[in-house]
């Protein structure tokens, strides 16, 4: 099917140009003029160029109810792509330019932190020294949001506190660390968790500072697994070979786990026309991996990799077991565009929630790579230490 919009022609209506022109038309024909007045999911962006002098500001939708939502990542779980860009294209972002280190001094600063804590949705009035641009951002770490612009005007209306959160705002003795595991205890959703160290609200009271929205993400989940991990690796070892596995956003999921002592790895493949392949005719495969004792460095994959570890963690945890984990991943064609690091979090956490298939011994565990996934598995054999280090046990095989 061929679709003529504002001159281009697309042939293929899920290709992410087309969507990122509709969507973004779609929006702007709801903005009337420099102003843009609706309910706040509650979210916020923290910016990273020019750090530390970044922009910071509110993401909020022309529209006014319940827009929750947009905002929460766990609920995303079997939405497509689709409706995912549909919301999330929604939110206009508005832009106001600070210091890092400013996180308590400024009326903007105030209210993102405000926003941050919110219980619910908050009706948010902003005024533009333009009309919003008309691009919609789309990051492989963050999820996306629709047009920006630079923010001269910004109040809130009718917010109403979530009591929990202020009380880790409150609190300006608390390490930032300790406020996460506080937060994540109590139920709190990794993503409010991720805000909220955004937005400079919990830590030590003159340690506190705003965090671009890209790096709170991946600290709030290394931090959480690292916690998690402590525990676990005081558990006894898992007694059999245990594989889930997860289809979404044409995004192929394999979790297994065998018997041992701790140690982890994600390996991804990415065909080509997705996010981390676009010029090669050829699929690429990534991998990153940690021992017992954990990594130094940062992992090559990136923030995904830390998403995975906490999904991971958070079930040996249930099951007061360790083990030596791979996670297998192909993103296929259908992965026209990225949605953020919640995609792996989220969707590893939903194939852990399954049941798993149970087999006696390693052999049959790999061979069952064969049946499942399209690249062949001494492909993935090649390209994971932890595949190669079990099939190399004896007491395994």
């Amino acid at each position: 099917m061929q679709i003529v919009r504002s001159g281009v022609v697309y042939r293929n209506m899920k290709s992410s140009a087309f969507l990122k022109d509709y969507y973004r038309s779609r929006v702007l024909d709801m903005i009337e003029g420099n102003e843009v007045y609706g309910s706040s999911p509650p979210d916020i962006f923290i910016g990273r160029a020019g750090y530390p002098n970044v922009y910071i500001g509110p993401l909020v939708p022309p529209t006014i109810g319940d827009t929750s939502i947009m905002g929460i990542p766990e609920k995303w779980v079997g939405k497509s792509i689709e409706e995912i860009v549909e919301f999330r294209s929604m939110l206009v972002r508005g832009m106001h330019r600070t210091n890092v280190n400013n996180a308590d001094n400024g009326r903007v600063e105030e209210m993102i932190k405000e926003l941050a804590i919110s219980d619910k949705y908050e009706l948010v009035r902003q005024e533009f020294s333009k009309r919003p641009d008309m691009r919609i951002r789309f990051d492989e770490n963050t999820q996306p949001f629709g047009p920006s612009a630079i923010l001269k005007r910004m109040e809130l209306e009718g917010g109403k506190v979530n009591r929990t959160l202020e009380k880790a705002y409150s609190d300006t003795d608390m390490t930032a660390s300790n406020a996460m595991v506080e937060l994540y205890s109590k139920g709190i959703e990794v993503s409010r968790i991720q805000k909220m160290i955004s937005a400079g609200t919990i830590g030590v009271g003159k340690n506190r500072k705003l965090v671009p929205t890209r790096w709170s993400i991946t600290a709030v989940d290394d931090t959480l697994g690292k916690n998690n991990l402590k525990a676990v690796k005081e558990n006894e070892e898992l007694e059999e070979v245990l594989v889930y596995q997860n289809d979404a956003l044409d995004n192929r999921w394999l979790i297994m786990m065998f018997p041992g002592s701790w140690e982890y790895e994600l390996v991804e493949a990415w065909y080509p026309n997705t996010t981390w392949n676009r010029e090669s005719s050829n699929i690429q495969i990534f991998s990153s991996y940690e021992p017992y004792k954990g990594r130094s460095k940062y992992a090559e994959i990136g923030g995904c990799y830390y998403a995975a570890r906490l999904a991971s963690s958070e079930l040996l945890l249930k099951m007061d077991r360790q083990a030596k984990v791979a996670i297998l991943r192909e993103a296929h064609s259908g992965y026209i565009m990225p949605v953020g690091v919640w995609n792996v979090r989220e969707h590893v956490r939903d194939a852990l929630r399954k049941e798993p298939l149970r087999f006696e011994n390693t052999r049959s565990a790999i061979e069952f790579i064969t049946k499942r996934m399209d690249i062949p598995v001494k492909t993935w054999m090649e390209n994971s230490a932890v595949l190669r280090q079990v099939t190399m046990q004896k007491r395994l095989v």
